[in-house]
C-alpha cells in the first residue's frame, strides 16, 4: 500500500512560479519587505568585513600596534550586525505572518463558496489540513529560510571573491568541494519531495480521523466503538510516523555528509594554511581572516540541506493550494428576479444523478403552485430529498430543467434565488454559539431584541427561551447539543419566520421528535406556511393529507399528483402508503 502510495506522488518540477503567484496574490507589504531584505542584505556585508576587520587587529598585535578606534568601529560593527538581525528577523516574521493570513483568507472564502459537490467528496479533516497546516508550512520557508538562503549565497558569493583576493590557490582547493557537496544534495532532495509530499498527504488523512470521531464522539460512545476508532486513528498515526523516519533518515545522511565534508576542508584548510604561514606566504591575520570566511561559508551551506527540505514541503503545500483554489465555485451572478413577484416552480423532464451509472431522477415533471402547499411522498430513495437539493441548486442537472416562472433557475442569481429559500430539515442544524446568533444567521442585518422575541413566539420557541438563564444569549453548545429536538426544530422554525421566505421547504420536519413536542413544532409550522409556497416532505399521513396537492414519487419518477382522496381512491402505492400509516395510528 506504501509503495503504490508513494507512486501516486512521484517528483514534479518545482514550480517558483505557482509559489510566487500564490504569494504576490496575498498582497505582502513591499516597502516592509524591502526593508528587511536591506537589512539583511546589511548584516551579510558587515558578516563580509568583520574578518577583514580581524585580519587588521591580528597582524597588528602580532606587531605590538593596535589601533584603539580601530577596536571601538570593530565592536560597533558587531552591534549594528546584531540590530539588523533582530529587526529584519522581527519584520521577516510580519511579513510571513501577513502572507499566511492572506492565504488562509482566500482559502477559506474559497472554502464557503465551493458547491456541495465538493464537499460530498472530500474529508473534512483534508480541507482543515489544507488551511491550516500547508499555510504553515509556507509560512515557515518564508520567514525562517528563504531570506536566509538568499543572504546565505549572498555571504558565500561575498566570501569567495574575497577569499581568491587573499589566496587564490588555497581558494581554488577548497572550491572542489562544490560539486560533491551538490552531487549529494540534489538526488537527497527529489527524494525528499516525495516523502515531504506523502508526509503531510497522511497528516490530511489523520486530520481527517480526528475531525470525524470528535465530530460524532456520541455515535462512538453509543456504539463501543472506541477500539475501532482507537485502531483506525492509530494506524494513521503509524503512517505519519513511517513518513517521518524516512525523513529523518534522509536528514540523517543529508547533514553529516555535509558536516564531514565541511570538517574536511576546514582541517584541510587550517593545516595547508599553517605551512603557508610558516613559509611566510600568508600572514597569522589573513590565515584567521580565510578561516573566518571559510565558517561565512560552512554555515550557510549546511543550512541548505533543512532548506532544501523545507522548499521541498513549501512546493508540495503550494500544489495542494492551488489545487484547492482552482476548484470551480458556485455561478453566483445571474438575471436579478422582479422584487415582490412570487411565481411558481416547474421540473421539466428533470434527470440527475449522483454518480454517472447510477440515476436518482429520471425525467421528472410537475408544478408547485405558489401560495398553496405540495406535499411529496414515496419509499426511501424514491428521490425526495434530492429534489430540495436542486430546487438550492446545490447540484448540477444531467438534463431538463427547473423552472421559476419562466426563467430557469439556473440564470437567476444564486444568492437572491437562495434568498427566496426557507429550509427546516428533520435535524435542522444550530450553530454553536448563542440562540440569538442562529435566530439571526445569515439575513445579512441585525434583528432586535423584539423581533427576535416576535419571530420566536410565532415558532413557539418564546416561552422556553426566556426560561432559559440567559435567554436570547444562551449557548447552545456545538450542533445545538444543549437543547432537545424540539427546541432545535423551534429554533429553525423561528429562523426561517426571520428570513420572511417565499418558498417554504419541510424535510421530515417533525419526524423525530416527541408528541408534546410534534404538536408545538406542526402548530409553529402551520402559522409559517400561511401565505407561502411550501413543499413538503413526510411520511405521516396527518401531515400531508390536506395539502393542495400531493406527488407521489417511485424509483425516481413521479408516478401519481393529486390530493388525498384522489390518490387513495386511484393510486396503489399511495393507498398502500396512507393505510399503513393507519394502522400505526390506531395502534
Amino acid at each position: 500500500m506504501a509503495e503504490g502510495a508513494e507512486q501516486k506522488h512521484e517528483k514534479k518540477p518545482v514550480n517558483w512560479r505557482q509559489f510566487y503567484e500564490l504569494v504576490r496574490q496575498t498582497k505582502p507589504p513591499v516597502w516592509i519587505m524591502v526593508i528587511a531584505i536591506t537589512l539583511s542584505i546589511v548584516e551579510t556585508a558587515i558578516g563580509l568585513v568583520i574578518p577583514l576587520f580581524t585580519q587588521q587587529i591580528v597582524d597588528g598585535m602580532a606587531s605590538g600596534a593596535v589601533n584603539s578606534s580601530f577596536l571601538l568601529l570593530f565592536l560597533g560593527l558587531f552591534v549594528l550586525q546584531a540590530v539588523g538581525t533582530g529587526v529584519s528577523l522581527y519584520l521577516l516574521t510580519y511579513i510571513g505572518e501577513h502572507i499566511v493570513r492572506g492565504l488562509r483568507t482566500r482559502l477559506w472564502q474559497k472554502i464557503i463558496r465551493l458547491p456541495i459537490p465538493y464537499f460530498d467528496g472530500q474529508e473534512t479533516g483534508e480541507t482543515v489540513s489544507r488551511i491550516t497546516n500547508d499555510t504553515s508550512i509556507i509560512k515557515g520557508l518564508i520567514t525562517r529560510h528563504l531570506v536566509s538562503a538568499v543572504t546565505g549565497v549572498l555571504s558565500m558569493g561575498g566570501a569567495v571573491i574575497i577569499l581568491l583576493y587573499l589566496d587564490w590557490q588555497m581558494t581554488l582547493v577548497m572550491l572542489t568541494a562544490v560539486p560533491i557537496m551538490l552531487f549529494i544534495i540534489l538526488p537527497i532532495g527529489r527524494r525528499m519531495y516525495r516523502i515531504s509530499k506523502r508526509l503531510q498527504t497522511e497528516m490530511a488523512s489523520f486530520t481527517a480521523v480526528l475531525s470525524t470521531v470528535l465530530s460524532e464522539i456520541r455515535l462512538v460512545k453509543t456504539y463501543n466503538a472506541e477500539e475501532h476508532e482507537s485502531t483506525r486513528g492509530g494506524s494513521r498515526i503509524q503512517e505519519l510516523f513511517r513518513y517521518g523516519l524516512k525523513e529523518a533518515r534522509l536528514m540523517a545522511i543529508l547533514n553529516p555528509l555535509i558536516s564531514l565534508a565541511m570538517m574536511v576542508m576546514l582541517v584541510f584548510i587550517i593545516g595547508y594554511g599553517g605551512v603557508r604561514v610558516a613559509s611566510g606566504a600568508l600572514t597569522a591575520g589573513e590565515l584567521v581572516a580565510f578561516i573566518l570566511y571559510l565558517f561565512l561559508i560552512i554555515v550557510p551551506v549546511s543550512q541548505f540541506s533543512s532548506f532544501f527540505a523545507e522548499l521541498q514541503k513549501a512546493m508540495g503545500a503550494t500544489e495542494r493550494l492551488q489545487e484547492l483554489l482552482h476548484e470551480p465555485g458556485e455561478g453566483q451572478q445571474g438575471k436579478q428576479g422582479k422584487p415582490g413577484v412570487k411565481a411558481h416552480v416547474t421540473f421539466k423532464d428533470v434527470v440527475f444523478s449522483y454518480k454517472p451509472e447510477e440515476k436518482v431522477l429520471k425525467g421528472v415533471s410537475f408544478t408547485i403552485p405558489t401560495n398553496q402547499v405540495t406535499a411529496i411522498v414515496g419509499p426511501s430513495g424514491a428521490g425526495k430529498t434530492t429534489l430540495f437539493s436542486l430546487i438550492e441548486r446545490f447540484y448540477e442537472l444531467d438534463a431538463g430543467t427547473i423552472l421559476y416562472g419562466d426563467t430557469a433557475i439556473h440564470e437567476l442569481d444564486l444568492h437572491e434565488w437562495r434568498r427566496k429559500i426557507g429550509y427546516v430539515s428533520q435535524d435542522s442544524p444550530l450553530m454553536s454559539g448563542t440562540i440569538r446568533d442562529n435566530l439571526s444567521y445569515g439575513l445579512g442585518f441585525t434583528p432586535s431584541d423584539e423581533e427576535l422575541l416576535v419571530s420566536a413566539a410565532t415558532a413557539y420557541a418564546k416561552d422556553f427561551i426566556e426560561e432559559l438563564p440567559q435567554g436570547l444569549d444562551t449557548a447552545v453548545g456545538e450542533r445545538g447539543i444543549r437543547l432537545s429536538g424540539g427546541q432545535k426544530q423551534r429554533i429553525a422554525i423561528a429562523r426561517a419566520v426571520l428570513r420572511d421566505p417565499e418558498i417554504l421547504m419541510l424535510d421530515e420536519a417533525t419526524a423525530s421528535l416527541d408528541s408534546e413536542s410534534e404538536q408545538h413544532v406542526q402548530k409553529a409550522l402551520q402559522t409559517l406556511m400561511q401565505g407561502r409556497t411550501t413543499l413538503v416532505i413526510a411520511h405521516r399521513l396527518s401531515t400531508v393529507m390536506n395539502a393542495n396537492a400531493i406527488i407521489v414519487m417511485e424509483n425516481g419518477k413521479e408516478t401519481g399528483i393529486g390530493t388525498h382522496e384522489e390518490l387513495y381512491r386511484s393510486h396503489e402505492l399511495y393507498k398502500k402508503l396512507a393505510d399503513h400509516q393507519m394502522k400505526l395510528s390506531a395502534g
